[in-house]
């Protein structure tokens, strides 16, 4: 009996040893650490994410997930509760995407900040901020997959539509124009070899051409020179232009007012022949007289 009862105290001794040095390790690797709390709030799946995962800001560890949780208030969204180390840079324009562990599948919290909103973002238990989640690398993906495979699809139906009998015909009819085509272009230097051999002879014409161009061009210059010179020509027309202005103004002050004296005289001879048509015996017995008028000798006033 003695035996078994020392036998019982050293069992429940180590027992105790072992519960003591269990709780002591507990107690010397406890996170000793204040962290402030944060909360993100989406709607995409997080898969792969779980609680204890780690939060790393831009590549470093900052804290680790707390909880996560569907939203009361908002049907369909997901709360993920984090902790961060105080001297995290959290601020008004940090968002949190998920981040996953080479091909383990195995999920984490990444943290950046565009550095739209540079002011610090407080947050506590009583009143814990809400951090923006942004769809990860693989949601992206994720969703713009079923519109490239659309797209995809799009286009592997107009090649097969391209590619039917009656496409195939005209492209290959199309081919046989171009295979045509290029044969007669090899065919036109031949035909331009006369061409290109009469070159030089056009081009020594065209010299020539030139050449006389630019002779009659200097004898015109020196045309232009002889009558324009002092004494030439044209000054010579201009002195004769001159002269017959000079003779023009001696004709109108000399000779114009001749002819005015024998229009009044035409006009003076023009109303005697008038008056002697009316009256022939003005020849014998004069012009008659004028009735007096009032004050002179003869008036008789009319009477009414």
């Amino acid at each position: 009996m003695e035996n078994k009862a020392h036998a019982l105290l050293a069992g429940l001794f180590t027992l105790a040893l072992l519960i003591a040095a269990i709780f002591i390790a507990l107690w010397l690797n406890r996170d000793r650490v204040q962290r402030v709390p944060y909360e993100l709030a989406t709607k995409l799946s997080v898969p792969g994410l779980n609680p204890q995962a780690a939060v790393r800001y831009r590549g470093l560890d900052v804290g680790k997930v707390d909880e996560i949780s569907f939203d009361p208030k908002v049907p369909g969204q997901i709360l993920v509760h984090i902790s961060v180390k105080p001297d995290t840079p959290i601020t008004r324009s940090t968002y949190g995407t998920l981040g996953y562990q080479g091909v383990t599948g195995i999920a984490y919290v990444q943290l950046d900040d565009d550095g739209s909103k540079p002011q610090r973002l407080p947050s506590s238990k009583e009143q814990v901020a809400r951090i923006e989640m942004r769809p990860s690398l693989l949601d992206t993906l994720q969703d713009k997959g079923l519109a490239i495979l659309q797209q995809t699809e799009e286009l592997t139906r107009r090649v097969n539509n391209l590619l039917n009998p009656e496409n195939e015909k005209a492209i290959l009819a199309a081919f046989d124009n171009i295979s045509k085509t290029a044969t007669e272009f090899r065919s036109i230097p031949k035909q331009l070899e006369p061409t290109f051999a009469k070159l030089p002879q056009l081009t020594n014409q065209a010299q020539r051409a030139l050449a006389s161009i630019d002779k009659l061009s200097r004898d015109v210059n020196q045309l232009t020179t002889t009558l324009q010179a002092s004494g030439g020509p044209i000054a010579q027309v201009a002195q004769s232009a001159d002269q017959l202005g000079s003779a023009a103004s001696a004709f109108q002050l000399q000779v114009l007012p001749l002819t005015n004296d024998v229009r009044t005289s035409l006009r003076s001879i023009n109303r005697t022949l008038d008056s002697l048509t009316d009256r022939p015996q003005s020849i014998l017995f004069g012009s008659p007289r004028s009735a007096p008028g009032p004050g002179e000798n003869g008036f008789v006033a009319p009477t009414n």
